[in-house]
């Protein structure tokens, strides 16, 4: 699990990195390990897990009987075979996801029997795991193509007592879409030969090539065999709110349902009449499909439509899906998914001069600095004030109060992220997956003294239900993400003497490259207890080019002829001879070497990575070849940061949010999604 999540750790590309999902099923002997693998929230960084639940395992819950594992875990005659107390490993999956919101469950039986490809099981199209948010259940080889439409945008008058929903260009849209879906298909394909003719171009030997060439060959064929689509929507929260509609109450939750029954008809409808003009996917056969509970629903619902599609077939061979789509909400301004909106408003605090005209104060420091508390409002949010006579300026200075007042008078009083009953949400959740033939992706909100109980009915309730997958977060339990957060008044600070760790004569040590100017340097830092402790760095040339070709050695401390200590590099060569480079300290320009020396006191004494940063970042270097050398060793020191770290008293330069946060080395903003790499 290491190897994989490490591995998608390293693919990034403009700030964004890799995504995978890892998951197993309960029914193997070794899902008590799985289930735990994250518990120390440094492993596994890179991936999301899930556990696979069967129907068997959950009925042995509720009965408290114990369930019988083995592996292989499909096997007739399996290898290893185990007795469990069922209810045993299912608390330690609750308490999990009450601890760390994972691993997150996918109810695999309910998977399988719902799925339309699975139908053509035989034929290569078996279901074995998802994708990365757990939305589109995958048959290996196969892509997640996703697309999103803004349900919010359909209302028409929206927050007066006129509003409503418009169905016919919701419908003109839909078909739109699964269109435009369909011709992403045809570019993907496009960019497949592209890539084989490539690889028939490259000058290395056959065998060489021929892993590569199998691999794009499987994906093009499971592209042309199904064509599978991903329409979903996005801001369900602010469509219902806009129509005066709680989210989670019964006529919004129907109001809910119906809208998706409506995008699965027209969805379908629109890859029928595809498949009269372009012809349908090349497995379909109306015979396999006929007993699929999916199929038999929409059947019900439209009986003309389905008479069609056994007729002519269809283009796709699944076609809806439900994401999370967060920098799409962003985009758009909504609330994200099938989601509530998460927060109405978000107070934060700004230094004013109390000599300003309209300023409110409602603070003041002990330096006598004053400050005014003022909010920040979700956007759909500012419209229905808008619409409904409040001056949202004016609404922003408000107290916390007078704010509630007025939020208990809209239709997004009790339906934010903490507010909405869990059983109504996970019902919504069960009641609209019967209209999508994939998977949806779902986070339930509860507070922070939730308790696992609680997290256990959940689960419990959304099998019951018919959903096919969940995840519970309660706030607060994972760092790195948006939390509720009270106001707090600065505390004193007291100044206190530090020293640093005796340094060890050997430390274990990371090597990274960076570039300085137009030269590859390196940069050795060695590790204290988990901790950057100091930094030697040189040209990539003469006995420091092969620092080029290694990760990670040891940093050792010796006297040299001349009394002075001296910093040799030791490291395991791939014969597994001890290989040492002497000195090196020795090869530096004396300026640089003393900027290195400054660096690593900061480090010694202490200081946050994420604070050695900033202060390397805002050194003042005249000369332009120790700028570049000061913005590779940043570079250098931003990737050891955790993935998760949050910067003290930094706000977003995008939406001034304090949402930033770390990740591959890369500064992100969790409110807005802005990010920075250099």
């Amino acid at each position: 699990m290491e190897r994989y999540s490490n591995s998608t750790r390293e693919v990034a590309q403009d700030g964004r990195r890799g995504a995978l999902m890892l998951t197993l099923s309960i029914k193997h002997p070794d899902s008590h390990l799985f289930i735990d693998a994250k518990k120390d929230l440094t492993k596994v960084t890179g991936a999301n897990i899930s556990i696979k639940i069967l129907d068997d395992f959950m009925q042995a819950v509720v009965d408290g009987q114990e369930y019988k594992q083995q592996f292989p875990v499909d096997a007739a005659y399996p290898a290893v075979e185990k007795t469990i107390d069922a209810n045993s490993l299912w608390k330690k999956i609750v308490h999990n996801a009450w601890a760390s919101a994972e691993p997150g469950i996918l109810f695999w039986d309910t998977v399988i029997r719902e799925s339309v490809p699975d139908c053509y099981s035989d034929q290569g199209f078996k279901t074995v795991s998802t994708n990365p948010c757990g939305e589109i259940p995958l048959c290996p080889y196969d892509s997640c193509r996703l697309l999103a439409i803004n349900l919010y945008s359909y209302v028409e008058d929206q927050f007066s007592a006129n509003a409503y929903f418009n169905m016919d260009l919701f419908r003109e849209h839909v078909s739109m879409a699964q269109r435009m879906m369909d011709n992403i298909i045809d570019l993907e394909l496009e960019k497949i030969d592209q890539i084989l003719i490539k690889l028939a171009d490259d000058p290395e030997a056959t065998i060489t090539r021929q892993t590569e060439v199998q691999l794009w060959e499987k994906i093009k064929e499971k592209c042309i065999q199904g064509r599978r689509t991903g329409i979903g929507i996005t801001g369900e929260g602010d469509m219902l709110a806009a129509l005066g509609l709680q989210y989670g109450s019964i006529a919004g939750n129907e109001f809910s349902v119906n809208i998706h029954k409506e995008l699965a008809i027209a969805t379908y409808r629109g890859s029928v009449q595809m498949a009269k003009e372009r012809g349908a996917f090349p497995l379909y056969r109306p015979e396999k499909e006929e007993k699929n509970p999916f199929i038999q629903r929409l059947a019900e619902a439209d009986p003309e439509l389905y008479q069609s599609m056994r007729r002519y077939g269809r283009r796709n061979i699944a076609l809806l899906t439900i994401a999370p789509t967060g920098s799409t909400s962003i985009l758009t301004q909504t609330s994200s998914g099938l989601e509530p909106v998460f927060r109405v408003s978000y107070q934060r605090r700004r230094k004013v001069n109390p000599n300003d005209r309209n300023v409110n104060i409602t603070f003041t420091d002990e330096v006598g600095d004053s400050w005014e508390d003022y909010h920040v409002f979700h956007h759909a949010f500012e419209k229905w004030l808008d619409v409904n006579g409040y001056d949202v300026e004016t609404t922003k200075h408000l107290a916390e109060k007078e704010l509630q007042e007025i939020i208990v008078k809209s239709p997004y009083n009790k339906a934010t992220a903490n507010d909405v009953d869990w059983l109504a949400k996970v019902e919504l959740q069960g009641a609209v997956q019967k209209w999508v033939d994939h998977s949806i992706s779902v986070t339930v909100n509860v507070p922070n003294d939730a308790n696992e109980e609680l997290i256990g009915n959940i689960y419990m309730r959304a099998w019951q239900s018919g959903c096919k997958g969940i995840t519970v977060y309660r706030d607060g339990s994972r760092t790195g993400v948006l939390i509720s957060k009270e106001e707090s008044k600065p505390e004193q600070v007291e100044f206190k003497n530090h020293h640093s760790p005796k340094r060890p004569e050997s430390l274990d040590a990371k090597v990274l490259s960076f570039m300085n100017e137009k030269e590859k340097w390196v940069a050795v830092v060695g590790i204290f207890q988990g901790q950057p402790y100091e930094i030697f760095t040189g040209k990539a040339d003469d006995s420091f080019s092969i620092l080029t070709q290694v990760s990670e050695g040891k940093v050792i401390k010796r006297k040299g002829d001349d009394g002075r200590n001296r910093y040799d590099f030791q490291y395991q060569d791939k014969a597994g001879f001890k290989v040492s480079i002497e000195g090196l300290s020795r090869s530096f320009n004396p300026e640089y070497w003393n900027y290195a020396k400054l660096i690593s006191g900061i480090l010694r004494h202490g200081m946050p990575l994420e604070d050695v940063v900033d202060t390397v970042e805002n050194l003042n270097m005249s000369d332009e070849n120790l700028n570049t050398w000061k913005n590779g060793v940043a570079r250098v020191l931003r990737k050891l940061i955790p993935d998760g770290v949050i910067p003290s008293n930094k706000a977003c330069p995008s939406c001034a949010e304090e949402a930033l946060v770390y990740q591959e080395g890369c500064l992100s903003c969790k409110s807005c999604g802005y990010s920075k790499c250099n």
